[in-house]
């Protein structure tokens, strides 16, 4: 039996979890049954083990903040005629413990050893720490 994989991406543009929140709450970043879509060139080749429980994990501002179940992988076909891989999420998206990244293109694998923990109840609306503390405190191994 395979592990369960997850991915990590960037969330461009966003400062915070509630502005994530708001572009999936636009048309333009659902899929046809109104659930969140993120549309990439590439297609994970390990879509059977993301499948089997995965979650996208979203780096905001320097650091993976919170993430979504991955439901299923549509073809998308942009306005330009190329083929794309729509990662189709479950709409909650939960907040983990915040977890240092450091910025890369595209999309990565995530092990689930190396995932972060989802922040225990009650705590979801807790400010992350500024970048700098953050830092410092992975530096030393406190993080």
């Amino acid at each position: 039996m395979a592990k369960t994989l997850h991915l990590q991406k960037l969330s461009v543009g966003t400062d915070n979890v509630a502005d994530l929140l708001a572009w999936q709450n636009t048309k333009r970043a659902q899929a046809v049954d109104g659930l969140p879509r993120h549309v990439t060139r590439m297609w994970p080749k390990r879509k059977d083990e993301v499948l089997g429980g995965g979650s996208m994990y979203w780096v905001i501002k320097g650091s993976i903040m919170c993430r979504q179940q991955i439901n299923r992988f549509d073809e998308y076909i942009g306005a330009d005629g190329v083929r794309r891989c729509a990662i189709v999420l479950e709409p909650e998206l939960i907040r983990v413990v915040p977890t240092l990244k450091r910025p890369f293109q595209g999309w990565r694998y995530l092990k689930a050893e190396d995932a972060p923990m989802d922040l225990p109840k009650g705590r979801e609306e807790e400010e992350a720490l500024p970048a700098s503390l953050n830092a410092a405190l992975a530096e030393i191994g406190v993080l």
